[in-house]
């Protein structure tokens, strides 16, 4: 009998977001039900071999395989990304060259942002059929349609209809072969450098823009926000402010749940704190990008 692929997941993280990353992890393993090997690829941006061992020893083995892969190493040799004034990390471009990336032979991968806790199989999204789609993804729950703000504002401009679902980024099944072949990374680059000016979420914004009309629309269930009301979704997206801080101000029973994985791992018992790293990073985030753009 053919020993079954494995199932293939990227995900990009930072230090500061190990922790984050560690209760995802946990979260995957423990909801898992085929006996499916699950293979996580996990671009680092600045880990320390200390958070590398939390996270590794967070999760089981035989379950989950850890890939570790420098950020740097990820990026093509002269690759440019465009360079907003917002907080968010450049490593959110990352996402986009994940098809160029990955070991050569793998066909499809999941990708997920590292605030998230996942409550059904994994396997059930793995097996979603995207039919002729590059990707699946889940309508974005407060932007909702390209033509609100933060959608794509020039959706006439690029042929897309005004009530086009707009997908939120952070939860995306991908046809490695489909979007190779479509061309999709620079596509997007050159979406997202053009129409600098228009986009709020400039990835996100490039993605939609360039995927609008060939994306598979996933059951909402599979990204929900961490305000929303569904009692138990499948996927939890901390959006916003993160439980970890003493300032999370979205729903106290999606918190719940987050701590309930993550005192699975090596960060059990961890208690919220207060915001002073939180500015940290995004002073850091945002410096970065200044020194780029000097």
């Amino acid at each position: 009998m053919k020993e079954q692929e494995p199932i293939s997941i990227v995900c990009v993280c930072d230090n500061h977001y190990a922790i984050l990353l560690a209760a995802l992890l946990k979260s995957i393993e423990a909801n898992h039900k085929t006996r499916e090997k699950i293979d996580v690829y996990v671009v680092e941006d600045g880990f320390t071999g200390k958070n590398k061992n939390k996270v590794s020893n967070s999760v089981k083995s035989d379950v989950i395989s850890i890939i570790w892969l420098p950020m740097k190493d990820c990026l093509p040799k002269g690759a440019k990304v465009p360079v907003d004034k917002s907080s968010l990390p450049l490593n959110i471009y990352t996402r986009l060259y994940i098809p160029q990336f990955i070991p050569k032979g793998i066909k499809k991968v999941i990708f997920l942002d590292v605030d998230m806790i996942v409550l059904e199989d994994i396997s059930v999204l793995w097996h979603t059929d995207l039919g002729d789609n590059i990707v699946g993804a889940v309508q974005d729950q407060f932007i909702q349609i390209v033509s609100k703000w933060g959608g794509v504002s020039n959706y006439a401009e690029l042929g897309i209809d005004a009530d086009n679902k707009y997908f939120n980024a952070g939860l995306m099944v991908i046809d490695i072969e489909k979007w190779n072949e479509a061309d999709i990374t620079n596509k997007v680059i050159n979406c997202i450098f053009e129409n600098s000016a228009l986009a709020q979420f400039q990835d996100q914004y490039g993605l939609n823009a360039v995927l609008a009309k060939v994306w598979y629309h996933l059951d909402p269930l599979w990204n929900r926000f961490a305000y929303s009301e569904e009692k138990r979704p499948f996927l939890i997206h901390f959006t916003g402010r993160k439980p970890i801080y003493k300032t999370y101000e979205f729903s106290e029973d999606y918190k719940s749940i987050f701590f309930e994985y993550l005192n699975q791992t090596e960060w059990k018992n961890f208690k919220p704190v207060g915001e002073t790293k939180r500015y940290i990073k995004k002073l850091s985030n945002i410096l970065e990008k200044f020194k780029k753009m000097i």
